[in-house]
């Protein structure tokens, strides 16, 4: 069955491969950028900016007046700080929150009126691995993550009664654009940044991960399923074996040996 989809964030990674597959299996997309960039011609480049409130209605607005509902929602876009939490720019906390979580509850917003008066529809929301657990040198995107995982948790069951289902997507390292993007967002530390040092350490060992990660089209190929799906699960954790163990050793070991894991994993002394 044909649905109306919006997916946030469609410039590159999972947005990009997820809205161009979605398209192809003759679904309606209209997918979200800030900036020009090539897309599909099978796809609905609409324009957003998660942090303009404005925008985000614009968005949903245009989406309603073409075709009238939206069956799916897909909260992909989001942005990636990094830097220890003393002295990473408060500017930077501020973004990260504001695009990946208060941008994210905005948009739902605006489409959960749509949904209910259908009577139907769902959402998805991408949280991460770093939803699950808090990552050094990475607090505020994981806190923007553990964010969306409490607020999908609540709204499901608000929700519930309108037959809209909502579902949570967790993927872990992926060859994205993830690395170059954060560089933006880095914090300024020298060699007088008392987390200098391990700051250095973390960093190499998490654009290592990602660099070894799987490809977006992977995630993408599972979206088009769970889009797809008439009972579709409440969680998904896309990952290697190794970062699915790792959610599992966080929920069933002491507290304290995990963070042990995680630290040597860092190459935090």
């Amino acid at each position: 069955m044909k649905k109306v989809i919006l997916i946030t964030g469609i410039s590159s990674g999972f947005g990009k491969e997820a809205a161009k597959l979605l398209s192809e299996s003759g679904h309606i997309v209209y997918g979200t950028i800030r900036r020009d960039c090539e897309t599909s011609d099978k796809i609905n480049v609409v324009r957003l900016d998660l942090t303009d409130s404005l925008s985000i209605k614009k968005a949903v607005e245009t989406v309603i007046q073409k075709e009238g509902r939206i069956d799916v929602l897909i909260n992909n876009a989001g942005m990636h700080t990094g830097g220890p939490i003393e002295t990473i720019p408060s500017e930077y906390i501020k973004l990260q929150m504001d695009t990946s979580f208060y941008g994210l509850v905005q948009l739902t917003r605006e489409v959960l009126p749509v949904m209910r008066q259908q009577g139907s529809g769902m959402i998805i929301n991408f949280s991460s691995i770093g939803g699950l657990m808090g990552l050094p040198f990475q607090a505020f995107y994981s806190a923007s993550k553990f964010a969306i995982e409490g607020f999908s948790e609540a709204l499901r069951m608000e929700v519930k009664p309108f037959n809209i289902k909502i579902v949570v997507i967790n993927p872990g390292d992926f060859h994205t654009n993830n690395s170059v993007n954060r560089r933006h967002f880095l914090s300024p530390t020298n060699d007088s940044d008392p987390y200098n040092e391990s700051f250095k350490n973390a960093l190499v060992q998490i654009e290592k991960d990602e660099a070894h990660g799987w490809e977006p089209v992977v995630l993408a190929r599972k979206l088009v399923k769970i889009v797809e799906s008439k009972k579709p699960r409440q969680k998904y954790i896309i990952a290697s074996f190794e970062q699915k163990l790792a959610v599992i050793l966080k929920y069933i070991l002491p507290d304290k040996l995990f963070s042990t894991i995680l630290e040597n994993h860092y190459m935090i002394k």
